[in-house]
């Protein structure tokens, strides 16, 4: 087919995700979406079937060059759908990839968690003992103080002389303070997210216990359990590495379009791992830790959906060569990484 879409404009400036080629307006129904093993596909309906169409495969069939308008706007919905579950023609793209801003919003409550972590942070520097406060129950308690509370204007008006504002603009240190909030209340809704996902840890481990006789389940039971730690570690690092950046408060405050660009860099990462245990949070909610049917299939749904993501690069070259334990869905390409 003849190359098309060569003037790069459509799209280009408004955020919207437009396209040249009349392929993607011929069809009422096309959106795009991430397949099991994160590969950016487009999905069209012909008459009662459902057609898949991975974006090289388009790139290939139209002739579509990489310094084209529609190669480069599929390169961004590819980016985009790392933070969204799917996204049509006309839509706008993922904040993420056009202005570095979150697609979708925290709440008031991690809003004020965020804040109150900062300055309590702000506090136990000037008081000379430095805490990291990692639980959001800890940090309440604490930030009503009294003996705190007076701290909190002193805190501000020391930090804005060690900035070299000196004491009298410590309103400027509360609007930075306001603006670090801002970032971090990602990072606190994120938290709330990871404690779900530990939830359904716990079950795991629950059933690989009541499991643990079982012949016929104890191998799927027994690497489900290890995955689901592994992937625990992952998200733990994360908000491990976010603390220690506000443990050094005055490095945060002295850099902080530094700071606000790392944050910004692990509420999307966290974000893009997150996504996906979205379809699990809700079915696992409502999991009783007994030993059925119904939960065998739950672990074994778990599984295919941790192996590609966690296991380790020699366990999973095995897996390939043997397919999936179910021998439901056997894993396409190789060696697969999260």
């Amino acid at each position: 087919m003849a190359e098309e879409g060569k003037s790069g404009k459509a799209g280009a400036d408004d955020g919207l995700i437009r396209f040249d080629h009349k392929f993607f307006g011929s069809f009422d129904d096309l959106y795009f979406r991430l397949t099991d093993t994160g590969e950016a596909v487009a999905v069209l309906k012909l008459a009662t079937n459902e057609a898949i169409l991975g974006f090289d495969g388009i790139k290939r069939e139209f002739m579509l060059k990489p310094e084209t308008h529609d190669s480069k706007m599929l390169d961004l919905v590819a980016e985009g759908l790392k933070f969204v579950r799917g996204l049509r023609p006309g839509e706008p793209l993922p904040k993420e990839v056009t202005t570095r801003e979150a697609s979708w919003d925290p709440t008031e409550r991690h809003r004020r968690i965020a804040r109150q972590r900062l300055t309590m942070q702000l506090v136990t520097w000037l008081t000379g003992n430095e805490h990291i406060f990692t639980s959001a129950e800890e940090l309440a308690q604490v930030a009503e103080d009294p003996q705190v509370k007076k701290n909190i204007q002193l805190a501000f008006a020391e930090a804005a002389e060690a900035l070299g504002l000196g004491r009298d603009r410590r309103e400027e240190v509360v609007m930075y303070i306001e603006t670090l909030a801002k970032e971090l209340a990602y990072i606190e809704c994120e938290r709330d997210v990871f404690a779900e996902i530990c939830k359904i840890d716990e079950k795991v481990q629950a059933l690989r216990r009541i499991y643990s006789a079982d012949r016929s389940m104890i191998e799927t039971t027994d690497q489900v359990a290890r995955l689901s730690q592994r992937a625990l570690k992952v998200f733990r690092d994360f908000f491990e590495q976010v603390d220690a950046q506000t443990g050094e408060i005055l490095a945060m405050l002295k850099n902080i379009d530094n700071q606000i660009e790392y944050i910004r860099s692990v509420r999307d990462e966290v974000h893009r791992r997150q996504l996906p245990w979205e379809d699990y949070i809700p079915i696992w909610k409502q999991l009783y830790t007994v030993r059925s049917d119904e939960n065998t299939n739950r672990l074994r749904d778990l599984y295919q959906f941790l192996a590609p993501r966690f296991m380790q690069v020699n366990e999973w070259v095995l897996v390939t060569k043997r397919g999936f334990e179910t021998g439901k869905k056997k894993p396409i390409g190789g060696v697969l990484r999260w």
